[in-house]
């Protein structure tokens, strides 16, 4: 496995000069990661993991490549004949979202994260990230007979509150992209941003795709549908979001609406596969809860960090196989 990219982003949402530790000015984040960032000619897949609630820089460094390795270590044992070489080029971006695991806890990141889209930069930092990285991969083939895997696809995956980040960068990055959601590459309106996108536990309302994120819907370009796992064992997203915010989030419970733009499927051992059908709405819940079910005795927020298994790089190899 390739050495992961690492970006920090400050309470603010800028990204943080690793040579300076201090803030890079909007005007020059291009230079920044033109710096930093290189995608290698021989990559295939470029994945994009943003972490969720109760990291610091080490928890974070450790989850993501975790969840890299899970991935490079599925491929090695799996079959993905659609999907054939695998090639990770891995970026991690890290912020601040440690706290106790109590509501005051859950309380102050939730608003820690939301104050970091809204009034910060968050969004538009990331948005400029999966620009440049759009910019600089080599571009799948826009018509199928063209489809080969010397294409370089962008995948991005989030956790948490993390996820929510995910979507805001998506929705910052959509620009004056193509209207169009859907599994067709052949579309003449291509390059998309984003070739697929994937939260784990996302810590948000049920309702959210229908107010804040329903311009992901229908501006966003994504090659794919917003995938969501959720689990009934995860009591951060359940009891702690329900306590904040009157209602269980997503993470919990799945989206419920739009309901007319909203699948649900459950998440696959790694010997089956995922169908085309099973992904064909906009937005896709993933039911988690006899996998993602146990928590430390000692930590209130049950199964909403226990999401490192081969399943969880099993369903986003398979979603990289169907963006094929």
């Amino acid at each position: 496995m390739t050495e992961p990219v690492i970006l920090d982003l400050d309470e603010h949402g800028d990204f943080v000069d690793p040579e300076t530790g201090g803030p890079v000015p909007a005007e020059a984040v291009p230079r920044f990661l033109a710096r930093w960032l290189e995608v290698p000619a021989a990559c295939t897949d470029i994945v994009v993991f943003v972490h969720g609630w109760q990291n610091n820089r080490e928890t974070a460094d450790r989850r993501a490549r975790q969840f890299f390795a899970l991935l490079e270590e599925r491929h090695a044992a799996g079959s993905y004949e659609g999907l054939g070489a695998w090639q990770g080029f891995y970026v991690m971006v890290r912020w601040p979202s440690m706290s106790n695991p109590f509501l005051t806890g859950y309380r102050r990141i939730r608003d820690r994260a939301h104050k970091m889209t809204t009034e910060g930069r968050a969004a538009e930092a990331l948005g400029q990230l999966l620009g440049y990285l759009n910019a600089e991969r080599q571009l799948p083939g826009s018509a199928p007979s063209l489809r080969t895997v010397t294409g370089q696809y962008l995948h991005c995956v989030g956790h948490s509150f993390g996820g929510r980040f995910v979507v805001e960068a998506v929705q910052a990055a959509a620009g004056d992209g193509p209207p169009v959601l859907g599994w067709d590459r052949a579309d003449p309106r291509y390059p998309y941003t984003v070739d697929t996108l994937l939260v784990f536990q996302m810590a948000a309302r049920p309702d959210i795709f229908t107010d804040r994120f329903a311009p992901v819907l229908r501006d966003a370009p994504i090659n794919g549908p917003i995938v969501l796992t959720r689990s009934r064992f995860d009591r951060a997203t359940g009891l702690w979001h329900r306590l904040a915010e009157r209602v269980p989030g997503i993470g919990n419970v799945g989206v419920k609406a739009p309901a007319e733009d909203v699948a649900n499927t459950v998440l696959h051992k790694v010997a089956a596969e995922y169908s085309r059908s099973e992904m064909d709405r906009r937005i896709v819940n993933v039911e988690s809860g006899w996998r993602f079910r146990r928590g430390r005795w000692w930590n209130p927020a049950g199964a909403h960090s226990d999401i490192w298994y081969p399943e969880s790089a099993h369903l986003l190899l398979s979603l990289a196989e169907l963006a094929r």
